[in-house]
């Protein structure tokens, strides 16, 4: 194993408490010049230490976010990087079709959508389950009677961080949030297309595979 010097162990401080930055400001910190600093970088980055971003600067690499543990991981982390395909049906979709659906599929919750393929809703096994539960003849509803709509949908981006998606999920006491984009705009604001789903599962395994790496 390749031992750091204590000039590369003192850029990889400055990279995690300072990220991003350019070789020039982490030269200015050392009071040296970049060239003095140049062949450091490149070892460090080949050794995964940190991480360069062309015209951005310098990030902390794999082998210090594995270091730095679960919650620098999930700040890091992007939604798109772990989201799922999602679990769409149309709004006309009948409950029971649904809830075939929700079991076939084994999720906890079902996105709906228009025929144009716009986020109108979300419904979770609690929303079919507090509809069914005495009222046989729920089952041939439409699902748009029983999810929550749009703009109450509690939604994430692609380039959002999952710590930023996890504490969603934990505010809003949900398992699993649809990843959207905007799409056209209409008087009540933009339609949005519906990219992906976070599901809490996707979070843990994202944790787990930390540890095993650890």
């Amino acid at each position: 194993m390749i031992e750091l010097t204590p000039r590369q162990l003192q850029i990889v401080e400055i990279v995690k408490k300072r990220a991003p930055i350019t070789a020039e400001q982490i030269a200015e910190h050392l009071n040296l010049s970049k060239p003095t600093i140049r062949s450091d970088l490149s070892v460090l980055v080949m050794l995964e230490y940190i991480d360069a971003k062309p015209k951005v600067g310098y990030f902390p690499g794999k082998k210090t976010a594995e270091r730095l543990g679960g919650s620098y991981l999930l700040k890091e982390t992007k939604v798109k990087d772990i989201q799922s395909i999602p679990i769409i049906i149309r709004e006309t979709t009948t409950i029971q079709d649904a809830v075939v659906t929700l079991f076939l599929q084994d999720v906890g919750t079902l996105i709906i959508c228009d025929g144009d393929g716009k986020l109108t809703g979300v419904a979770s096994r609690k929303d079919f389950l507090k509809v069914t539960l005495g009222n046989p003849g729920a089952v041939s509803m439409p699902v748009s009677m029983v999810m929550t709509r749009q703009p109450k949908v509690v939604t994430v981006s692609p380039g959002d961080t999952v710590l930023d998606a996890a504490q969603k999920m934990i505010f809003h006491e949900v398992d699993s949030l649809p990843v959207v984009i905007p799409g056209t705009v209409e008087e009540n604001g933009p339609r949005l297309d519906v990219v992906g789903r976070l599901t809490k599962t996707s979070i843990v395994k994202l944790l787990l595979d930390l540890e095993a790496k650890g």
